[in-house]
């Protein structure tokens, strides 16, 4: 598929249900982080795993994007298959577009795993606070682009220069009013030891989102979604009324 002049890489499997869930994976990321939990699901609904544009065989995108150039892209796929009751489930990066994407378009139910919605805060290193005071001097480049190195994280280093752009601009970005407008069931989904984002982040949602509730898994990580996930499905299933007796 064709969205917005880019090569797009998708798994639907259309299981001729009325709803659809729509999997959206983190930074990084491609399909194949969604397929585990993505599996327990085609016996009652559609599913669509899409490689975000600049992730697994999606083409990057033509210049950089922002969470909302993301949201647009999500919805004009969804729209080229036809697809109206939509649940969403993303995790962090993908979790971040699903809030906006829920905050402007109808959406039945809204997952959140590990999604932050607004710049981490950290302790800047004495590292971090030389390179913003020689970034800008010209004969001081070489250090500053050696402290960059040793100071950014793997994500931005190994990214190209347009995905470098889209990454600052996503965690730069703050989606607290946006997501006040979100009207569906949402569900938090974090691990007590996540260090990439806060868990305090979980509650703070809880509180911006009118119908929003937190499950925390005790012990796990950033990707709590795979280190739980045979109890994940207990509560998504749940969550989205799935009998499988």
């Amino acid at each position: 598929m064709r969205v917005k002049d880019i090569n797009i890489n998708y798994v639907f499997s259309d299981n001729k249900k009325d709803e659809t869930i729509v999997f959206l994976h983190g930074w990084g990321q491609n399909i194949a982080m969604m397929e585990p939990l993505a599996k327990y699901y085609p016996k009652y609904f559609n599913t669509l795993i899409i490689d975000l544009p600049g992730f697994g065989k999606s083409d990057e995108p033509r210049e950089v994007w922002d969470t909302k150039d993301y949201v647009l892209f999500v919805h004009e796929v969804i729209n080229k298959l036809n697809l109206t009751k939509i649940i969403l489930i993303g995790h962090s990066f993908g979790g971040r577009i699903a809030l906006l994407y829920a905050s402007m378009y109808p959406v039945k139910k809204l997952i959140c795993l590990a999604s932050p919605y607004c710049p981490e805060v950290s302790k800047i290193s004495f590292k971090t606070k030389v390179y913003k005071k020689v970034k800008n001097i010209k004969c001081l480049k070489f250090l500053a682009n050696y402290l960059r190195k040793k100071n950014g994280s793997a994500d931005y280093n190994n990214a190209s220069e347009i995905m470098k752009g889209v990454l600052v601009k996503a965690v730069n970005t703050n989606l607290q009013e946006d997501v006040k407008n979100i009207k569906c069931p949402t569900l938090l989904v974090w691990g007590d030891l996540d260090t990439a984002v806060s868990i305090k982040r979980a509650y703070e949602l809880k509180n911006l989102i009118k119908n929003a509730g937190v499950v925390v898994f005790n012990g796990a990580t950033h990707y709590a979604y795979l280190e739980r996930i045979n109890e994940l499905v207990i509560v998504l299933d749940n969550f989205l009324e799935v009998n499988r007796k």
